[in-house]
């Protein structure tokens, strides 16, 4: 049965664990500007000595990441706790694809992911070996049957997706991520490897999690909390996040099922 924290606060259930797994994008910001109840929840994790890792789904290294929090106004103590879904594919190109030319699929502002190798990167997608894809070209940022006629001949090719996440909220905007490009691609017959949440890898990559007890916080029922459930990990919704207009609109428990997730807990907004 799903409890309702909006009352009671995460303190209510801190000292039932040992380990917290943090969205940032969705709990902490909206991309525009922070959240101080959830800044001031991280600050009471520190005070009493709890490990939280802040698991981003954001497609670039964990510097880049820091230094986008601090830019915001984030303190450097908690930046410093960022574990991304970029720095876990990055350290997979590193060790296997570092000499294989590469096609990139996303931003020029996702540049960083793979400076170190950036020699290998190539402008035409049919002579690339394989695809990383970040995110959506900005000015194809809409139209997803734009990449659905990119790709369709390059099916042969792996595609490294670095966000598994389909869609954010920027304020009040929703835009695609990398994982409807990697979507489409998949229904075309590719192959993709997905690096971040829900998978498996990002959470060990990240920490050490062995005979931990852990609470993923998320507002995305597709990553955050079903990673949360294929790890046996509780996991507490964050519902004014990117699911805030299907919880108005649907039942919380017929909602649930629909995204086949078990929830522990809810709460409007991360807050003590």
């Amino acid at each position: 049965m799903t409890k309702n924290l909006n009352n009671l606060g995460l303190k209510n259930i801190v000292e039932n664990y040992d380990l917290f797994f943090i969205d940032i994008w969705g709990v902490l910001h909206n991309g525009i500007y922070f959240f101080e109840d959830a800044i001031k929840t991280l600050d009471e994790l520190e005070k009493l000595n709890k490990e939280y890792v802040l698991l981003s789904n954001a497609p670039r290294p964990n510097f880049s990441v820091k230094k986008f929090l601090i830019k915001m106004g984030i303190p450097e103590n908690i930046s410093n706790k960022v574990y991304t879904s970029g720095q876990a594919s990055l350290d997979y190109l590193l060790k296997n694809f570092k000499d294989k030319k590469f096609f990139h699929l996303g931003p020029a502002r996702d540049f960083d992911l793979f400076d170190s190798f950036k020699i290998n990167k190539i402008n035409e997608i049919k002579k690339c070996s394989y695809i990383i894809c970040t995110g959506l070209f900005d000015e194809q940022d809409q139209d997803l049957n734009y990449y659905k006629k990119m790709l369709n001949d390059e099916i042969k090719k792996k595609m490294i997706c670095t966000n598994p996440d389909l869609v954010v909220d920027r304020g009040e905007k929703r835009e695609y991520c990398a994982g409807s490009v990697a979507k489409i691609f998949e229904e075309l017959g590719g192959r993709v490897e997905y690096f971040g949440k829900p998978y498996a890898n990002v959470y060990s990559q990240s920490i050490k999690i062995e005979n931990k007890r852990v609470l993923c916080v998320g507002d995305n029922l597709n990553t955050d909390i079903k990673g949360a459930n294929m790890q046996n990990f509780s996991s507490l919704l964050i519902s004014n996040g990117i699911h805030k207009k299907e919880l108005e609109n649907n039942n919380q428990n017929d909602l649930f099922k629909q995204y086949n997730v078990n929830v522990d807990y809810t709460q409007n907004n991360l807050k003590w």
